[in-house]
């Protein structure tokens, strides 16, 4: 069983900046995808930014050039470094990750993020 252990969130200022991170209980080679999705209260979830085990990411349209998601694999960890942040971006942010052998999914337990002034 997988576990993913998320951190970092809480309240920022409209241009403020947190970084989130996700520590997985495996071995980050066991994961062939990883992304981090957010939802915001009455809003369906949404995916972010994904990173491959190639190292190639995507962002939503929303946060291009202000989020970049990154992996520490010695540390077996997803980072979603969010800058320039803004109300919209307010919402539960969820790691999650896909199995490279049975490409089943895994979620962490969700953290907040609060863009107020």
């Amino acid at each position: 069983q997988v576990q993913l252990v998320e951190s970092g969130g809480g309240l920022v200022q409209p241009g403020g900046s947190l970084r989130l991170s996700c520590a997985a209980s495996l071995n980050i080679f066991t994961f062939n995808v990883m992304s981090w999705y957010r939802q915001a209260p009455g809003k369906q979830r949404e995916l972010v930014a994904t990173v491959t085990s190639g190292g190639d990411t995507n962002y939503a349209d929303s946060v291009k050039g202000r989020f970049t998601i990154s992996t520490d694999n010695a540390k077996n960890t997803v980072y979603l470094q969010m800058n320039s942040l803004k109300p919209e971006d307010t919402a539960v942010y969820y790691c999650n990750v896909r199995s490279r052998y049975t490409a089943r999914d895994y979620w962490g337990q969700g953290t907040q993020v609060t863009v107020s002034s």
